[in-house]
């Protein structure tokens, strides 16, 4: 469609991305056709040769995809921050999170947690349980999903924690997010979009590009688990 901005996007944008498409079309902005992935997924498609005006990724995603030709270098811009997170099943007693020890001690104590395999969370929370020194322990009972969202593991009682970027937790209904791991324990991931170098609609990319970056995104992308 000649209306139509082609976006793939990280799926920790995915709850502020249909939030701001109503109102991005009806400032006279294009109509978004948006798929979501992981950051590792979207490479891989991107690098098969799939075709998009748009792309949000990790800002170290971004980069890669920038420094082999395939992004716009000097299109692109950083959206918003993003800390990675754990949600219980609705009603299900809160673990305390607020310190190493205790986060530590939660984990353990769980019958199983969930967290992604390709996502920018799954990556920290590999990392995390193995400086915490649990990690044996830990995936000897996880739930690794390959994609998606890992809190719909709490639902299916196949898990009692999930693990991932709090705004991808936000997407799954009958959950509640305890809270974020401590931030002394992480670094939060930056999430950037650039216009594609073969881009089919370059104009309407960059202009959804300035939206995407303005400040009257901010209130959804916080409202999402983002902070601008």
């Amino acid at each position: 469609m000649n209306d139509t901005v082609r976006v793939l996007s990280t799926l920790a944008l995915k709850g502020a991305i249909h939030g701001l498409a109503g109102q991005y079309q009806a400032a006279g902005g294009a109509r978004i056709d948006a798929d979501f992935a992981p950051t590792l997924a979207l490479l891989e498609r991107l690098r098969a040769g799939e075709a998009a005006d748009v792309v949000i990724l990790t800002r170290e995603g971004l980069d890669e995809v920038a420094r082999e030709g395939r992004v716009a270098a000097e299109s692109c811009v950083d959206l918003a921050r993003s800390f990675v997170g754990i949600a219980v099943k609705a009603g299900a007693a809160h673990p305390d999170l607020s310190t190493e020890a205790a986060l530590r001690a939660a984990l353990l104590g769980a019958r199983s947690v969930a967290y992604s395999r390709l996502g920018a969370s799954g990556i920290l929370f590999a990392k995390l349980i193995e400086r915490l020194g649990i990690a044996v322990e830990i995936d000897a009972k996880a739930q690794i999903i390959q994609q998606g969202f890992t809190a719909e593991k709490l639902l299916t009682g196949e898990a009692d924690l999930a693990v991932q970027q709090i705004s991808e937790l936000k997407q799954v209904g009958g959950i509640e997010v305890v809270g974020p791991i401590p931030h002394a324990l992480q670094t939060p991931a930056v999430f950037s979009a650039g216009r594609m170098a073969a881009a089919n609609k370059p104009a309407e990319a960059d202009r959804l590009l300035r939206f995407l970056a303005s400040l009257e995104v901010a209130p959804a992308l916080r409202e999402s688990g983002l902070e601008p």
